[in-house]
């Protein structure tokens, strides 16, 4: 027995057009987060070394920061490149007992890769990835103006993608 609230479609009724809150294209979307959105959590702290310190004491700013890697920048700030202990782990194996006097130029990586803040977090994990490295400066405008992790990116993505699970469910369940 159909409800009362029920009607038959009768003749000369002109089909409704059909809508939905949701389609293939709005559930399977990649996300559209940036660098930007990440830093605004993280903040733009960057740690740094000069190219004529010793690896000793760039040892010690990564313990003491508690990170994994440093820029090199000169005394105006403009970067040179990246210290990470990949590359100090690397020199220590080829130059055992006699790492930590050495410069920190004659370890750090030049040729580094950098992101901007309007760039998708998907695309910089991405890089990440592939270019098989953890550390990625932001510059805006030429100027530094913070550093991102592959810990990071994945995190802030977790946290992302926990939320719209949980939007879900309470919009399942009422």
């Amino acid at each position: 027995m159909a409800p009362t609230s029920y009607q038959a479609p009768m003749r000369g009724d002109k089909a409704e057009k059909k809508t939905v809150s949701q389609s293939t294209e709005s559930n399977l979307a990649s996300t559209t987060s940036t660098v930007a959105k990440l830093l605004e959590n993280k903040g733009s702290d960057v740690f740094s070394v000069r190219p004529q310190d010793t690896v000793h004491h760039a040892v010690t700013v990564l313990r003491d920061k508690r990170i994994g890697a440093l820029l090199v920048t000169d005394q105006n700030g403009a970067m040179q490149g990246i210290l990470s202990e990949r590359d100090i782990v690397r020199k220590l194996a080829e130059t055992p007992g006699q790492t930590l006097p050495q410069q920190v130029e004659g370890l750090m990586t030049r040729d580094v890769t950098t992101c901007a803040p309007t760039d998708l977090l998907e695309t910089i994990l991405r890089k990440m990835t592939n270019g098989r490295f953890r550390h990625m400066p932001v510059i805006e405008d030429g100027k530094l103006c913070g550093m991102i992790t592959i810990g990071d990116v994945v995190n802030f993505r977790l946290n992302e993608l926990e939320y719209e699970s949980l939007r879900m469910k309470q919009m399942i369940v009422g």
